[in-house]
């Protein structure tokens, strides 16, 4: 009777560890086929003009200041920007050209990684996810344009 109970609490605890695993935030983690850059390595791949870069975030985030010949294409409905769903990324992928590589941004990083993610799963290969978004940027102290020049 004790080992089927020792037993038991083995498999539960072995059952709650697997999902702990899997389920846990990873810090660093980047999905499959994403690749992360710097805003350094974000500036050289801008400045070689080999590059489409995406910007994800809300049209009046990207009015107030992006980086120059960035497309807007929101990823989500963020701060109430009133967006329907067909003016957002996933209803837009084909606005995205499969031959170039992309560098996507948001505001932060975050918007971005699920952008990255919608591309990746779209059949994109070359997506590049701008860590720290226009905020990194901005405070490298590298150009925008909008009504918050530099």
């Amino acid at each position: 009777m004790l080992n089927k109970q020792i037993l038991l609490y083995f498999a539960s605890f072995l059952v709650i560890l697997i999902a702990v695993m899997i389920f846990a935030p990873r810090s660093g983690y980047t999905p499959a086929g994403i690749k992360n850059v710097n805003v350094e390595e974000a500036k050289k791949m801008v400045e070689k003009d080999d590059v489409f870069v995406l910007d994800v975030r809300t049209p009046s985030e990207f009015n107030s200041s992006h980086v120059k010949g960035a497309t807007l294409i929101p990823v989500t409905n963020a701060s109430g920007s009133g967006l329907s769903p067909d003016n957002l990324l996933e209803a837009r992928v084909d606005e995205v050209p499969k031959n170039k590589k992309i560098l996507v941004y948001c505001r932060s990083g975050h918007r971005s990684v699920s952008a990255s993610k919608i591309l990746i799963n779209a059949g994109y290969e070359q997506v590049y996810n701008m860590e720290g978004g226009i905020n990194a940027w901005i405070a490298a102290g590298y150009p925008v344009e909008g009504s918050e020049k530099q």
